[in-house]
């Protein structure tokens, strides 16, 4: 069962994403080379923190940072670490938080300095392809419509959607049904209903869609080596269209 949320829970996740949206645009503004991905964990929880609200990934299933950070060829669940990011670095920056029991969830992909123009390519993509698939969130869509149009949007600009990594419903626990896939056919699943709250999150390659994981059981990382980027809102299904919480 997809949840469907009340007007007071829908309420509470508009304060919750405009928590993390806030904090989300100020750790945007530290990226660059010469920090660390550390540097970036440890503001992002400072500003978590005096927001009166909690880390939603700290400690779940055993994460052990406020923020994942993957740089480059990492696609997702990458560990902060005193590692510098460097000239022309993508990174991927992946928050989430909890205000008073209710959970929000964004990402965002930032260039470190100049990048090249494929993965400027790359990193645009992808972002337009997160606004393709809320376009679709909609009551009377259906859920597939949002990966369908998101696989189509991304592999017309020639990059391939990861499969292994979906979006999720979100709302008072960090994951709840759905599971969101980047791909698919049109017009499967279940109907979108107002109320429901999805966090839409394509992952896209700019080779092959396959990965591996990691030694530290956590970084998913592209098969071929090769960049990837990662956006992600969380969007509430309202009679008026899609609202992004997290905007």
């Amino acid at each position: 069962m997809i949840p469907i949320k009340s007007e007071k829970d829908l309420q509470m996740l508009k304060r919750s994403g405009r928590i993390l949206s806030g904090v989300m645009r100020k750790v945007e503004k530290i990226v660059r080379p010469g920090i660390t991905t550390l540097d970036i964990d440890r503001l992002s929880e400072e500003l978590i923190l005096k927001e009166n609200a909690l880390p939603a990934f700290k400690g779940y299933k055993g994460f052990p940072a406020t923020a994942c950070v993957s740089i480059n060829e990492e696609i997702v669940h990458g560990i902060p670490s005193p590692r510098v990011i460097l000239e022309g670095d993508i990174v991927s920056i992946d928050l989430g938080v909890n205000f008073e029991g209710y959970f929000s969830d964004m990402a965002v992909t930032l260039p470190a300095g100049k990048v090249n123009e494929n993965e400027r390519k790359l990193i645009e993509v992808t972002r337009k392809s997160l606004e393709t698939g809320i376009k679709q969130a909609r009551p009377g869509n259906y859920l597939s419509d949002i990966s369908h149009s998101i696989q189509s949007f991304v592999e017309e600009h020639g990059f391939s959607v990861v499969r292994n990594f979906v979006g999720h419903g979100i709302g008072v626990a960090l994951h709840e049904e759905p599971e969101i896939p980047n791909f698919g056919a049109a017009h499967l699943g279940p109907l979108l209903k107002s109320g429901m709250v999805l966090a839409i999150e394509p992952m896209v390659n700019t080779g092959s869609w396959e990965c591996r994981i990691a030694r530290n059981g956590w970084t998913a990382v592209t098969k071929d080596n090769r960049p990837s980027a990662h956006f992600e809102h969380t969007v509430a299904v309202t009679e008026n269209g899609p609202v992004i919480l997290t905007e």
